[in-house]
């Protein structure tokens, strides 16, 4: 099973080795999507874990108990046809591949089933045709 979070960490727990933690005692993977952290101040974290239900849960309420603010995503990502004008740039800033320009139309196709929320689109996009579902 796969969860999206955010996770929001005082700068006191900015040393904490918190991706290494959930893969050693939860056998939680992290894929850091997006990350915030710069000494001295707050710091965030977009995760992709990947895991069993029962230990992700466990590695949740861990990150919890730690003071880590954890927030499941449930947002999705949304392009307005309308206002696309192909251009292609938010297509360089996609971690996962799922904004890609179609080779032989050169029109962008949204593969939404790869797309993990980042949302390193939306300030890409030059006409603000990308948005989320809020």
């Amino acid at each position: 099973m796969k969860k999206r979070v955010t996770l929001t960490f005082s700068q006191s727990l900015i040393q904490m080795p918190i991706t290494y933690r959930l893969a050693k005692d939860f056998n939680v993977a992290a894929n850091i999507i997006r990350a915030q952290v710069t000494p001295n101040q707050v710091g965030t974290l977009v995760l992709e874990l990947s895991g069993v239900v029962d230990e992700l849960e466990g590695a949740i309420e861990w990150m919890r108990s730690q003071s880590i603010g954890v927030t499941l995503a449930k947002n999705e990502i949304m392009i307005d046809e309308n206002s696309c004008v192909d251009c292609g740039l938010c297509t360089g800033v996609c971690p996962t591949q799922a904004l890609v320009l179609d080779p032989d139309t050169f029109r962008l196709k949204f593969l939404q089933l790869r797309c993990v929320v980042c949302e390193q689109c939306i300030p890409t996009c030059p006409v603000q045709a990308i948005s989320t579902n809020l």
